[in-house]
């Protein structure tokens, strides 16, 4: 039984648990760190306990990406990167298990993004121009 918040559509309908299935489950991992939020939060208000249900109208919209931040990075980040963050997320939320991308697609998606993002000042203040990227940390603590 897969956990609420985090399962695909097609599991809450069928039972089954396919590969893209678990792309779905990426995707609100994604867009949890992308919004700061849980999957599912009951102490917010109603319309705004369910992630996936308070970011669809967000993420159909390019021009409201940024209401989609994580309110304690005060608007310090790289808006370019938040655009190919949530392209990602979008993709693996894809309502359809047949439309969203294969693991190997995102992984370069995602290299893609870590390596851009360091060559990108972030949005607001410069003095958070020094701030390492997280996927920069990440991917460093891992090669060494």
């Amino acid at each position: 039984m897969g956990t609420y918040g985090y399962c695909a559509p097609e599991y809450a309908m069928s039972g089954k648990l396919t590969l893209k299935s678990d792309i779905y489950s990426f995707g609100v991992v994604l867009l949890e760190l992308i919004t700061g939020r849980k999957a599912i939060d009951s102490s917010r208000k109603p319309g705004e306990q369910n992630l996936i249900v308070w970011s669809r109208p967000f993420l159909k919209d390019r021009r409201k990406f940024v209401q989609l931040v994580d309110p304690m990075l005060q608007g310090h980040f790289p808006l370019r990167s938040l655009h190919h963050a949530v392209a990602i997320t979008a993709m693996c939320l894809q309502e359809h298990a047949n439309f969203r991308p294969i693991i190997s697609d995102i992984v370069v998606a995602l290299e893609y993004l870590a390596s851009q993002t360091n060559k990108e000042s972030p949005r607001g203040a410069a003095h958070s121009s020094s701030l390492p990227s997280p996927l920069q940390q990440g991917r460093d603590s891992f090669s060494g």
